[in-house]
């Protein structure tokens, strides 16, 4: 399995729409991508402003292409994504995850 790590920021008082926003976008759009394994969405509030880190799981790259496209390090955003967030950060960080023994 291969996580998926993307990390954005917004302005404090704009949390919470951007959060119903990632909902509509690229929250549904992974749960639809064949291969995605499940998304979880973090939050943390600093000095006035609020970073979202997602970590999604895929059964391959393959899959995470499918989503992401052929240049799948890149991060992928949406039109209103720039309404938004501070930064358009580039880049997405990948890790293989390894199992537990038991």
């Amino acid at each position: 399995m291969i996580a998926r790590l993307w990390h954005g920021a917004v302005p404090e008082q704009q949390a919470d729409a951007y959060y119903q926003y990632l909902l509509r976008t690229g929250l549904t759009d992974y749960r639809r991508t064949p291969g995605n394994q499940g998304v979880t969405v973090m939050r943390r509030i600093q000095d006035g402003v609020v970073h979202f880190q997602l970590l999604t799981f895929w059964e391959s790259y393959e899959a995470i292409q499918a989503f992401a496209g052929p240049a799948y390090e890149q991060a992928r955003y949406y039109p209103e994504d720039a309404a938004y967030l501070l930064e358009m950060e580039p880049f997405v960080a990948h890790y293989e995850v390894l199992p537990l023994p038991e």
